[in-house]
């Protein structure tokens, strides 16, 4: 499953650009698929985009501008149905930072806008947080091996269903990550392209901007003992935003470490930091996602507010 394949945008007439829909897990777009393409689409407009190439549009940094954030907003479930039309509008076009307004409609409106600032390289100060301590790949890949091996039940064919994803996940605990159990509101996994392939710097954001959102959400469940795809919450991504600090390579591993400081009213706040192997920050990603109970709520899933 080619993945620059899926998240290519064509242009369209008067400025709009038109991606896919799918493919994705349930009725909605997957909401890292529209972050990915409307970060594409800016990048297109940004004026050093085409969509030459061996098999996928490969747009290529403008003035040597990379984008290094990017603000995206959810208004309204996308319907996989249906193609995605982005609008570009520029707002700002200086010597160093460009910022792009993108926004993505269906057939029932927008449903989707962001902000997406591009930044020319330039020296500066350095500094950068270690990653917290979290384990080997292959010691995080034999604990889920044997955690599906003892897990029959509906967590065991969730994570069946991600390896219909391009994107390859191995989480740093299986058990709190896909199970019902009530765990600190850490998380983390390792992740990395499922079919690897030559992509350019632009695309490399993108495809990561697609692999932050997965599972991402799942750090605010996870003190309140609620399995993936319960029927107990309605949960959804709210905004998402990524600070791209360099060029990953999604050829490789990288492991994204989260946290989620709060979570009240319906909604969780989720953070985290994206590492390559050797412990290099890649990028800064936040979200807040709504958690709305569809019943009463437990003990258990109230979380302190209970004791």
């Amino acid at each position: 499953m080619n993945l620059g394949e899926i998240l290519r945008v064509r242009r369209g007439g008067d400025g709009v650009m038109t991606g896919a829909s799918g493919p994705s897990i349930g009725p909605r777009v997957f909401g890292g698929q529209i972050v990915a393409q409307a970060m594409l689409a800016a990048a297109m407009a940004e004026g050093g985009a085409s969509e030459s190439g061996p098999s996928v549009s490969e747009p290529s940094e403008s003035g040597g501008r990379a984008i290094h954030s990017v603000h995206a907003h959810f208004l309204r479930a996308g319907d996989v149905g249906e193609p995605i039309a982005y609008a570009v509008n520029d707002l700002s076009d200086g010597r160093s930072f460009a910022a792009r307004q993108v926004t993505a409609r269906q057939s029932s409106g927008a449903i989707f806008t962001a902000i997406v600032s591009f930044h020319a390289a330039e020296h500066g100060p350095m500094h950068a947080a270690p990653p917290r301590a979290h384990g080997e790949l292959e010691q995080a890949r034999r604990r889920l091996s044997t955690w599906i091996a003892g897990d029959t039940g509906d967590a065991a064919r969730w994570v069946s269903r991600l390896t219909e994803r391009p994107i390859e996940l191995v989480p740093l605990d299986p058990e709190a990550t896909f199970g019902a159990v009530r765990a600190s509101p850490r998380g983390g996994w390792w992740m990395r392209l499922r079919e690897r392939g030559e992509h350019s710097p632009v695309m490399q954001r993108a495809l990561l901007a697609y692999a932050s959102d997965l599972m991402f959400l799942r750090t605010a469940l996870l003190p309140h003992g609620v399995r993936p795809g319960s029927g107990a919450i309605q949960s959804a991504s709210l905004d998402h935003t990524i600070w791209f600090h360099d060029t990953p390579d999604m050829n490789d591993w990288l492991v994204f470490l989260t946290e989620s400081p709060w979570a009240g009213h319906a909604r969780g706040l989720n953070q985290g930091h994206i590492f390559d192997a050797s412990g290099r920050m890649i990028a800064t990603v936040m979200q807040e996602s709504l958690m709305r109970p569809r019943g009463p709520i437990d003990a258990r899933m109230a979380g302190e507010t209970a004791r």
